[in-house]
């Protein structure tokens, strides 16, 4: 059996003057290698030779591909950047297909987008060939970036487990509840972005500036002089929702009876509703 050593400390006591401490001592410890994992290996293998002979093709698709488009006139830079699209298009839908290995209903659209864009690419690569009067290169590196393609489908359906029809059914049914968490997570923001905004125009009207405010004071020796004026009412239904609910008010319906009497109008069911909603998710 073979075996590494390893280097590991472990606390020991020390006494100096009679004081002990514990100190960490360094020990070696032989542990067993486990066996080579073959099948690890010959799979990472044959991803590597995947990748190199992705990354030749999209080198030779991109160089045939914008020597073609360069034939319009267009900018060398425009040309090849645009060239690019035609491999990348087909790669990332196999890094798509990859991704979605284990559930065939998601993988089917990848796979048949994967293909358009590859057709794409092989014919632009033989139209190339055709016109730089050597259609046989142009067929030869169509057939590489086909090859390259089927090479990638054969490792992905090696690596890609099946699973039975109740395991499909639960993995699409805890796949959409974590989905729906993710997605109210998401409407939450959105809603109380756009209540706060809200909130903000409202707040903002009440306390916009006077349209007249060079108009001349009421004389004080007039019939109201000694009519003192109240003060405008400046708390919200927003504000009253937040007192009654820091006082520990919880009840739709007290709590609307509690804003009628703070604001002095009688409030929207719907709005209290809503601000309370806002505020349980908040707590």
């Amino acid at each position: 059996m073979r075996t590494r050593t390893e280097r590991r400390e472990r606390l020991v006591p020390h006494t100096i003057d009679g004081e002990t401490k514990l100190v960490p001592e360094p020990y070696d410890v032989e542990v067993p290698l486990p066996p080579r994992d073959w099948d690890h290996i010959v799979l990472t293998g044959a991803l590597a030779v995947v990748a190199v002979f992705l990354a030749i093709v999209i080198v030779w698709s991109t160089s045939s591909i914008g020597d073609l488009l360069v034939r319009t006139n267009v900018s060398e830079v425009i040309a090849y950047a645009a060239a690019t699209g035609f491999s990348l298009g087909w790669i990332v839908c196999m890094a798509l297909e990859w991704l979605a290995r284990y559930d065939p209903a998601r993988v089917r659209r990848p796979r048949a987008a994967g293909h358009v864009f590859l057709a794409s690419d092989m014919a632009a690569v033989c139209v190339h060939g055709w016109l730089a009067d050597s259609l046989t290169v142009g067929v030869i590196g169509a057939v590489l970036s086909g090859g390259a393609k089927g090479l990638y489908t054969l490792v992905l359906d090696h690596q890609a487990a099946r699973l039975d029809s109740r395991t499909q059914q639960w993995v699409t049914i805890k796949r959409g509840e974590i989905g729906s968490r993710l997605a109210l997570g998401a409407v939450r923001r959105q809603l109380t972005r756009v209540e706060s905004r809200a909130a903000a125009e409202e707040a903002a009207l009440r306390t916009a500036s006077d349209p007249n405010p060079d108009r001349p004071d009421p004389d004080e020796d007039g019939p109201d002089a000694d009519i003192v004026p109240l003060p405008s009412n400046t708390l919200t239904t927003k504000d009253a929702v937040r007192i009654a609910w820091d006082s520990g008010l919880r009840d739709k319906e007290t709590v609307a009876r509690y804003v009628g009497k703070a604001t002095g109008t009688a409030p929207s069911p719907e709005t209290v509703d809503r601000y309370l909603r806002a505020l349980r998710v908040g707590a």
